[in-house]
């Protein structure tokens, strides 16, 4: 058996993440995975799962080896950001193709928390006598596989708080609009728009900032837009109404939305303290794993009081407001600070979700 070297086998699964984050808004409901094939410190070949439906990063890894190089593969390590799938579904099982290409070692960084799979994978390649290395680096491996594992345990998609505030504390001022962050970090929003695959403001800040929620600054899509309007007497002429992205509205008065165009969807919603929870199991049932609440400070603050989290991505700006909407306040782990010009950007983390 192979020694374990871990500044060794963290080099190759440094470089499965910086793979798996070309999947990023791509691949979704399935989870970003990267994967590099090494003979003796050599990468032969490597891959990242590129679109839905299409092949995994095992699969991407193995086809690209070169034909000279094919012979090294039965020697080779395959690393793997996620653990390998062992179920037929859009695609065959990657357990199947590394026993049959005879790959004899396996390094993994984190379970694939799925209920057909969550180690049952490792445990097949085991079985076979591959040996497997499993939980290395899984601290740095988990932001590419949360989402996948968040819905896979909790059923609900991944939550993600973002929002900016001022130096001392606020959302910005009552019953008004104010940009806050420089160019720098409203570029970075976009491209987590791109990532993400439903996006939800309250009422308010439609009415106030009338937003687009599109991707329009970064490469990739646009999410899926929601709006709550519980009377269903939100203007028509609000941007989040036009053409440019799906949006889904909850509303207690789903008759006020006959008539709409192709790209609306209505639901009829339970509002109070169950119109959360249900937009969630909507998003869960259509297979939607992210979410990305991006105000105001009322639906921010009833998320929070819920636990009903995963992460928070906090800009704060160098402004001063002195009095306005006041900005949530955050209990978690502050799991990174960086800046962004001028903006500071606090990443947060609950160790506690709502289950």
């Amino acid at each position: 058996m192979k020694s374990f070297h871990p500044d060794t086998e963290s080099r190759f699964l440094q470089r499965c993440f910086d793979l798996a984050r070309l999947g990023a808004g791509k691949v979704s409901p399935n989870p970003t995975v990267g994967a590099v094939l090494v003979y003796e410190g050599r990468i032969i070949g490597e891959g990242f799962h590129q679109q839905y439906g299409g092949a995994h990063a095992e699969v991407n890894a193995i086809n690209a080896v070169s034909r000279e190089d094919e012979a090294l593969i039965p020697k080779s390590t395959l690393y793997v950001s996620l653990e390998p799938c062992c179920v037929f579904g859009k695609t065959p099982p990657c357990t199947d193709l590394i026993l049959e290409k005879g790959i004899p070692r396996v390094v993994v960084s984190n379970l694939d928390r799925s209920p057909a799979v969550n180690g049952l994978g490792l445990q097949k390649l085991r079985e076979a006598g591959v040996e497997v290395h499993a939980g290395h680096l899984e601290t740095e491996g988990a932001p590419h596989c949360d989402i996948r594992n968040t819905f896979a345990s909790l059923g609900r998609p991944y939550i993600l708080l973002k929002y900016a505030q001022s130096e001392d504390g606020f959302l910005g001022p009552e019953g008004g609009s104010l940009w806050m962050t420089n160019e720098v970090s409203r570029r970075l929003v976009h491209k987590w728009r791109g990532e993400t695959d439903a996006i939800l403001v309250g009422s308010n800040t439609l009415l106030a900032d009338n937003p687009s929620l599109t991707n329009r600054h970064f490469y990739g899509k646009s999410p899926v837009r929601l709006v709550l309007d519980r009377p269903g007497t939100l203007p028509r002429t609000l941007r989040v109404f036009d053409e440019q992205a799906p949006t889904w509205v909850f509303t207690e008065n789903p008759e006020s939305y006959e008539g709409s165009q192709a790209n609306v969807r209505i639901f009829s919603a339970p509002f109070g303290t169950n119109v959360l929870p249900y937009v969630l199991e909507c998003l869960a049932k259509e297979r939607l794993t992210s979410l990305m609440v991006e105000g105001g400070g009322k639906l921010l603050k009833s998320l929070i009081a819920q636990s009903l989290w995963d992460e928070a991505r906090v800009f704060k700006a160098p402004l001063f407001l002195e009095k306005g909407v006041e900005a949530p306040s955050l209990s978690g782990e502050l799991k990174e600070v960086e800046e962004l010009l001028a903006d500071r950007l606090f990443i947060w983390k609950n160790p506690e979700p709502l289950r």
